[in-house]
C-alpha cells in the first residue's frame, strides 16, 4: 500500500499545477490579445482602397471607423467590468472573442460607409468583454513580484497583433481585394474562443501577498454594490486618476500613429503603398516585442526598490520618446525618419506592460476588472477615439504632414502625468506606512 504524501509535497505539487495552468492561461490569453490587435488593426492597411474605391471615403470618415469601434468599445467596458468583477470570468471572454471574430468577417460583406461603420462598431462589443475581463483573471494566476513581466507577454501581442493587421491587410488587399482582408481576420478568433472555456476562474485575490481584507471576504461586500459606487470610489484615488489620464494621453498618440503612418508613409514620404504597411509593421513588431519585453523586466526588476516603479520607469522612458517622435514626423529623408521612427515606437511600447500592471495594482481585487473597464473608457474617449479623426479632419483642413505633429505633444503631456502618479503614490505610500 503506498505511503501517503506529506503536506510539503502535496503544496509544492499544487504551486507546480498552478504554474503551469498560469502560464497556459498566459499563452491563451495572449494569443487572443493578438487577434484583438490585428481585428483592430487591419482596417488600416486598407485605408487607401476605401478612400480611391467605390466608396470614395474622406479621411474623417475613415478616421471615424476607428472611432466608431471605440465609442461602442468604452461605452460597453464599464458594463463587463462590473460582471468580470461579481461572477465567472472565462464565460464572457469566450462569448466576447466569438463576437468580435463574426463581426470582423461581416466587416468584409459591406457595401457602404454605414453598413462598414456598423460592423466595426460592433466588434466594439466584443472585445470590450475581453478587453476588461482578461487583465482581472490574468492577475490572479501571477504573484506581484512576476506580474510585470506576465503582463509584458501579455502586451507583447498587441504590437506584434497590430503589426499583423497591417501586414495581413496590406498583403490581402493586394492581391485578394480589402474584403478578404476582413474574412482572413475574423476565422482564427472563433476557435480561439473555445479553447477559453476550459480556463480555471481562480479566486480573487488567490497570489496576492498583502493582507487578506483584500480577498475573499472583501469580494462579498463589494459584489453587491451599484456599480456606480465602485467606479465614484476609484475617482477618488488620485495615483489611480492621474496614471489613467496618462493612459489617455499615450493611447492619443499611439493611437493616432497607429492609424494613419501606414498612410502617411505612403501619402507624404511616397514609400508605395505595400511597403509602407508591411515596412511599419515591421517596425511595430521589432520595437514591440523588444520594447514590451523590457519595460516588464526592467519594472519587475526596479519594483524591488520602489512600489512605484512601474510609473517612474514608464515617465521618464515616455519622456524620451518626445523627440524621437517630433523627428520621425518632421525629417524628410527616410536615413533620419526610420531610425527615429524605431527609437520613438521602441520608447513607447516600454511603457505598455508597467503601465497596465499598474493599474491592477492600484487597486483591490475584487474591483481590478472594474478599474480596467474605467480605465478603458477613459483612455478611448479621451485618446483614440478622439485622435484619429482630429487627425483626418485636420489633413482635411491642412495637410497630414501638418496633422500629425499633434502627437509629440500628446507623448509630452502623458510622460508628466506619469511622474506626477508616481510621486503622488510614493508619497501616499509613505503615509500608510
Amino acid at each position: 500500500m503506498p505511503s501517503p504524501a506529506s503536506p510539503q509535497s502535496l503544496e509544492t505539487a499544487g504551486r507546480e499545477r498552478g504554474k503551469r495552468t498560469g502560464l497556459l492561461a498566459l499563452a491563451i490569453l495572449s494569443g487572443i490579445n493578438l487577434l484583438n490587435y490585428l481585428d483592430r488593426y487591419v482596417v488600416a492597411a486598407l485605408l487607401p482602397d476605401l478612400k480611391r474605391g467605390p466608396m470614395h471615403l474622406t479621411d474623417f470618415e475613415l478616421g471615424t471607423l476607428m472611432s466608431g469601434f471605440l465609442i461602442v468599445y468604452m461605452l460597453a467596458a464599464p458594463i463587463f467590468g462590473r460582471l468580470g468583477d461579481r461572477g465567472s470570468r472565462p464565460r464572457p471572454i469566450a462569448i466576447g472573442v466569438f463576437l468580435w471574430s463574426v463581426a470582423t468577417g461581416i466587416s468584409g460583406l459591406a457595401r457602404s460607409y454605414a453598413q462598414l461603420l456598423t460592423a466595426r462598431a460592433l466588434v466594439g462589443i466584443g472585445e470590450a468583454a475581453y478587453g476588461t475581463i482578461a487583465p482581472s483573471l490574468l492577475a490572479d494566476y501571477f504573484a506581484r513580484r512576476t506580474r510585470g513581466r506576465a503582463f509584458a507577454v501579455f502586451n507583447m501581442a498587441i504590437p506584434v497583433g497590430a503589426a499583423l493587421g497591417y501586414i495581413v491587410g496590406g498583403v490581402m488587399r493586394e492581391h485578394f481585394g480589402w474584403h478578404a482582408a476582413f474574412y482572413v481576420a475574423g476565422i482564427p478568433g472563433v476557435f480561439l474562443a473555445l479553447w477559453v472555456l476550459r480556463l480555471p476562474d481562480p479566486p480573487r485575490g488567490a497570489n496576492e501577498e498583502e493582507p487578506a481584507g483584500h480577498g475573499g471576504d472583501e469580494a462579498g461586500d463589494r459584489r453587491g454594490e451599484r456599480a456606480w459606487a465602485v467606479y465614484l470610489r476609484l475617482l477618488r484615488q488620485r495615483t489611480y486618476v492621474l496614471t489613467v489620464l496618462g493612459y489617455a494621453a499615450y493611447t492619443f498618440a499611439l493611437g493616432g500613429l497607429a492609424f494613419w503612418m501606414p498612410y502617411f508613409l505612403e501619402r507624404v514620404r511616397g514609400i508605395p503603398a505595400e511597403q509602407a504597411s508591411t515596412g511599419f509593421g515591421e517596425i511595430v513588431v521589432l520595437t514591440g516585442f523588444v520594447g514590451t519585453f523590457l519595460g516588464g523586466w526592467l519594472g519587475d526588476y526596479w519594483l524591488r526598490y520602489s512600489r512605484q516603479a512601474y510609473l517612474w520607469m514608464s515617465g521618464w522612458i515616455t519622456l524620451l520618446a518626445v523627440p524621437a517622435a517630433y523627428v520621425a514626423l518632421a525629417a524628410g529623408s527616410p536615413s533620419v525618419f526610420y531610425p527615429a521612427l524605431i527609437a520613438a515606437e521602441l520608447l513607447l511600447f516600454m511603457s505598455t506592460g508597467p503601465i497596465n500592471t499598474a493599474i491592477v495594482n492600484l487597486v483591490s481585487p475584487v474591483e481590478r476588472a472594474s478599474a480596467v473597464a474605467l480605465s478603458i473608457l477613459t483612455i478611448h474617449l479621451l485618446g483614440d477615439v478622439l485622435s484619429p479623426s482630429i487627425i483626418g479632419g485636420l489633413a482635411d483642413l491642412s495637410s497630414l504632414a501638418a496633422a500629425v505633429m499633434i502627437v509629440p505633444g500628446a507623448v509630452g503631456i502623458c510622460a508628466v502625468l506619469w511622474l506626477v502618479a508616481a510621486r503622488s503614490g510614493a508619497g501616499s505610500a509613505a503615509v500608510m506606512t
